[in-house]
C-alpha cells in the first residue's frame, strides 16, 4: 500500500501572507485564456481569474488565488447549462474566514493530522492546530495560511488547460523542506475537468495535495444535496474518534449507512442513529477504494441530481475519497450573487490519501522525498440521463 501511494499534485508561487517578490514566486504569467480580475487581496496584489471552455459550451473558471476552481457550468438532461459549484463572486470571499474551502487545491496535507504533530526520521514536527472537531485541536488543510491561501503563479496556458505552480518554502507552516508544486486543470470536449497536481522537494516531508471543490449538481444552489444519489467504490471506511481523527481501523460498510457500493440517496440514512454519523454531524468520513491503481485511473465515485439528470463520475489514482455532505454549511458563507449557503446544499468528493497518514504506519505512506514525485490525478465526468 506505501508504495501506492506516490501520487502527485501542482501549484504555485506568492504567499498570501508575504511580500516575496522574486522571479522564482512571480514571473511573468504568459496566457492564451481569457484572462478578468479578480479583486484585490490584503496585501494590495491582484487576482486573476481564468476561463477554460470546451466545444460543448462548458466552462470552468479558475483563479490564481488558492489554484482555485471558481465555477464550473456542465448540462442538463435537456441540455440546459448551469454552475454547479459553490463559491464566491471576488477574490476577497475566498480569503475570508467564512470560506470553507470553496474549489481550492488544498495543502501542503489536505484533511486532519492529529495534535498537529508528525515525526519523520526521527525529527517531530508541530504544525498549527487551525480545527478542534470535538473540542480536540488538529491541523487541517494545511494550516493557518494552507495552499488555499496563496498566490498560484501561471505557468502554462493552452486551449482548454491552464497549469499553475507554488513554491513553498522550508518550514512554512511548520513543514520541512522547499516544495514546489504545480497544477494543472484541463476541461475536455468529452466532458471532463481533469485536475492534476505534482510536487518535488529539497528535503523529505509529508503531504497529501487535495481538489475540494463543493457540488450541487441541480445549479440551484440553495436546494438540499440530500436527495442527490452517491455511489462509492469503496468496501471500507476508516472509523474516527471525537476529534475526527482516524482510529487506524479499516471497518466494513457493508450493513452500516455508510454503504453506498449500490446507489444511495444520500439524505436517506444520514440521520440515523450511528456512532460515526453522530461524531461527525453527518457524513464527513473517508473511504477505502476498492480498487486503486496508482499508475492508472480507478472509479472511485458516481454522483446524480434526479431532477436534472446531472451525472458526475469521478476516476482518481489515489487510494482513497472523503465524502463531506456539506454539515458545517450554516448560511454564514454568502458566496456568489448574494447566496447565502445553507446546510447540506452542497457535498465534496475529495480523491486523497488516508487523513492522518503521517502517524500510522499501516496507512499509505504521505511521505516524498528529494528525487520522487508526488503525482495525483482526478478526473470529473460530467454527463447527463
Amino acid at each position: 500500500m506505501k508504495t501506492r501511494l506516490r501520487l502527485f499534485l501542482a501549484a504555485s508561487v506568492a504567499v498570501f501572507a508575504s511580500c516575496d517578490t522574486s522571479t522564482e514566486n512571480n514571473p511573468e504569467p504568459q496566457t492564451s485564456l481569457p484572462v478578468e480580475n479578480f479583486g484585490t487581496l490584503a496585501d494590495g496584489r491582484e487576482a486573476k481569474v481564468y476561463t477554460l471552455t470546451n466545444k460543448n459550451g462548458m466552462t470552468a473558471r479558475v483563479t490564481d488565488f488558492g489554484a482555485t476552481l471558481v465555477s464550473l457550468t456542465a448540462p442538463d438532461k435537456d441540455g440546459k447549462l448551469a454552475d454547479i459549484t459553490h463559491g464566491f463572486d471576488s477574490v476577497e470571499g475566498y480569503q475570508g474566514d467564512t470560506n470553507p474551502y470553496f474549489g481550492a487545491s488544498v495543502g501542503r496535507f489536505g484533511n486532519r493530522i492529529a495534535h498537529g504533530k508528525f515525526t519523520l526520521d526521527g525529527e517531530t514536527y508541530e504544525l498549527a492546530t487551525n480545527n478542534d472537531p470535538g473540542g480536540i485541536p488538529c491541523h487541517l488543510h494545511g494550516g493557518d495560511v494552507g495552499f488555499n491561501k496563496r498566490m498560484w503563479t501561471v505557468t502554462e496556458t493552452a486551449p482548454g488547460s491552464i497549469t499553475l505552480q507554488y513554491v513553498s518554502a522550508d518550514g512554512e507552516e511548520g513543514y520541512p523542506g522547499k516544495l514546489t508544486a504545480k497544477v494543472t486543470y484541463t476541461l475536455t470536449d468529452d466532458n471532463e475537468l481533469k485536475w492534476e497536481a505534482s510536487a518535488t522537494t529539497d528535503k523529505p516531508t509529508v503531504l497529501n495535495l487535495v481538489h475540494h471543490t463543493y457540488w450541487n449538481l441541480s445549479g440551484d444552489p440553495k436546494s438540499s444535496i440530500n436527495d442527490h444519489i452517491l455511489t462509492l467504490h469503496a468496501d471500507r471506511f476508516l472509523p474516527t474518534d471525537a476529534g475526527l481523527i482516524p482510529t487506524g481501523e479499516l471497518a466494513p460498510v457493508e450493513g452500516t449507512p455508510m454503504d453506498f457500493t449500490e446507489p444511495a440517496v444520500i439524505g436517506d440514512r444520514v440521520e440515523t442513529d450511528y456512532e460515526p454519523l453522530k461524531l461527525g454531524l453527518g457524513y464527513d468520513h473517508c473511504w477505502v477504494l476498492t480498487e486503486p491503481d496508482a499508475d492508472g485511473l480507478a472509479l472511485a465515485a458516481r454522483l446524480k441530481d434526479p431532477k436534472t439528470g446531472r451525472v458526475m463520475e469521478i476516476t482518481t489514482n489515489q487510494p482513497a475519497i472523503q465524502f463531506y455532505g456539506g454539515n458545517f454549511l450554516d448560511g454564514k458563507s454568502v458566496g456568489k450573487e448574494g447566496t447565502a449557503y445553507p446546510h447540506r446544499t452542497a457535498c465534496c468528493l475529495e480523491t486523497e490519501n488516508y487523513p492522518d497518514a503521517p502517524n500510522h504506519e499501516s496507512f499509505p505512506s504521505a511521505v516524498l522525498r528529494p528525487g520522487e514525485t508526488y503525482r495525483h490525478v482526478m478526473v470529473h465526468k460530467f454527463t447527463a440521463e
